[in-house]
């Protein structure tokens, strides 16, 4: 992943090159738009929010290993994949804010890296001399390990529930099972701890339309997550769009199987909200890059470009809505409705990533290695 390189202006010259409609070009960052209010929105309304649900989802997932661990049987197990899937669903809202202490942390990677690598995963049971913090460790911790470590130990729960009772290593398994467990949880509380205590200030305090002021980090951040945390990772990989053949093992929640679409159904849905500023748990309306780009008169072929954005995310997630609940099946059965989904998709990056941005007068801070 290469993020906020030094091509970042070759990127920005390609992409305007490839624009057709410079209408509604914002050149003054002093243009009137409050941007401190839309700042407040999206840290107090819906970051903040967010982590705070992310991490009591969390607290119950680790309650639910101790249990487990506890007491190996059926029932702990059902209730440990149920606290996984419901913070990963509201992971799906949190994993496009990749700004302050996440990216310094390098809390994506240790949060979210798929596939998982079963080969790290078992090494590292067998040898009990890890560091889950380590690069090295990257795609052996976070959801994907988590997703193995409850689904893909055994063809049958009860093959998994003797792999934490009746192996050899069965105290190893359940060691590594609540280290990550209690990684992401530790994780996820740090950052929390850091926008609550000082760095939502700084956030909301940073409007200045510069390379490192709040917007410009956070805009650049939310059309990097949907180009390739979104329409990459989830749909194009798996789907062979950048590769010869189709990768159906590359998909996310791969062992869980049938929840690939519920997550990006989620993740659909975070996207949409985000850009029009829908407060997490209250739902309301709040300033966000909608608003901006109206009160800019921003158009795109005579209609304002924030419907148009708007309506492109309505149709992904329509068109998502028609897929197998299992992605890696869909991949093996049908991968032109894979591959058609990722087109509709696709036609949002260019909206977002060209005119949005010329429009908001912000550069582009990162090189998607994808070659579109």
């Amino acid at each position: 992943m290469m993020k906020r390189t030094f091509l970042a202006l070759f990127a920005l010259v390609l992409l305007w090159a490839c624009s057709s409609d410079d209408e509604g070009t914002n050149n003054n960052p002093n243009d009137g738009f409050n941007r401190s209010a839309m700042l407040t929105n999206w840290a107090d309304n819906i970051i903040i929010p967010v982590y705070e649900d992310l991490n009591t989802k969390l607290d119950e997932l680790v309650s639910q290993k101790d249990n487990f661990i506890a007491e190996p049987n059926a029932v702990n197990l059902d209730n440990l994949r149920t606290a996984w899937q419901e913070a990963y669903l509201v992971w799906q809202h949190a994993e496009m804010f990749n700004i302050g202490m996440a990216e310094n942390m390098n809390y994506l990677f240790q949060m979210n890296v798929y596939p998982t690598n079963v080969s790290d995963i078992q090494n590292n049971i067998q040898n009990q001399n890890y560091d889950l913090a380590s690069v090295n460790n990257n795609d052996a911790v976070g959801f994907p390990a988590l997703d193995y470590m409850l689904h893909g130990v055994g063809d049958t729960d009860n093959e998994i529930i003797e792999f934490y009772t009746a192996s050899a290593q069965a105290e190893n398994n359940k060691a590594y099972l609540s280290d990550l467990s209690d990684q992401m949880k530790s994780l996820t509380q740090n950052i929390l701890d850091d926008w609550k205590n000082g760095y939502r200030d700084s956030f909301v305090s940073s409007t200045n339309n510069s390379a490192t002021g709040s917007i410009n980090l956070l805009v650049n951040d939310f059309i990097y997550y949907y180009e390739k945390g979104f329409r990459a990772n989830k749909f194009g990989i798996p789907a062979g769009n950048f590769s010869t053949n189709p990768l159906p093992d590359r998909v996310e929640a791969y062992y869980k199987d049938d929840f690939s679409k519920a997550l990006a159904l989620e993740g659909m849905t975070a996207i949409q909200n985000f850009f029009n500023g829908i407060a997490y748990q209250s739902g309301n309306d709040g300033q966000s890059l909608d608003d901006y780009l109206d009160y800019l008169e921003t158009t795109d072929d005579g209609e304002k470009l924030s419907f148009s954005i708007n309506n492109q995310y309505t149709e992904a997630y329509a068109k998502i809505e028609t897929l197998d609940n299992s992605f890696a099946q869909q991949v093996q059965t049908n991968n032109v409705a894979m591959t058609e989904t990722f087109d509709v998709i696709q036609l949002a990056v260019v909206l977002m990533k060209v005119d949005m941005l010329q429009a908001l007068d912000i550069s582009v801070d990162f090189v998607d290695a994808d070659g579109d």
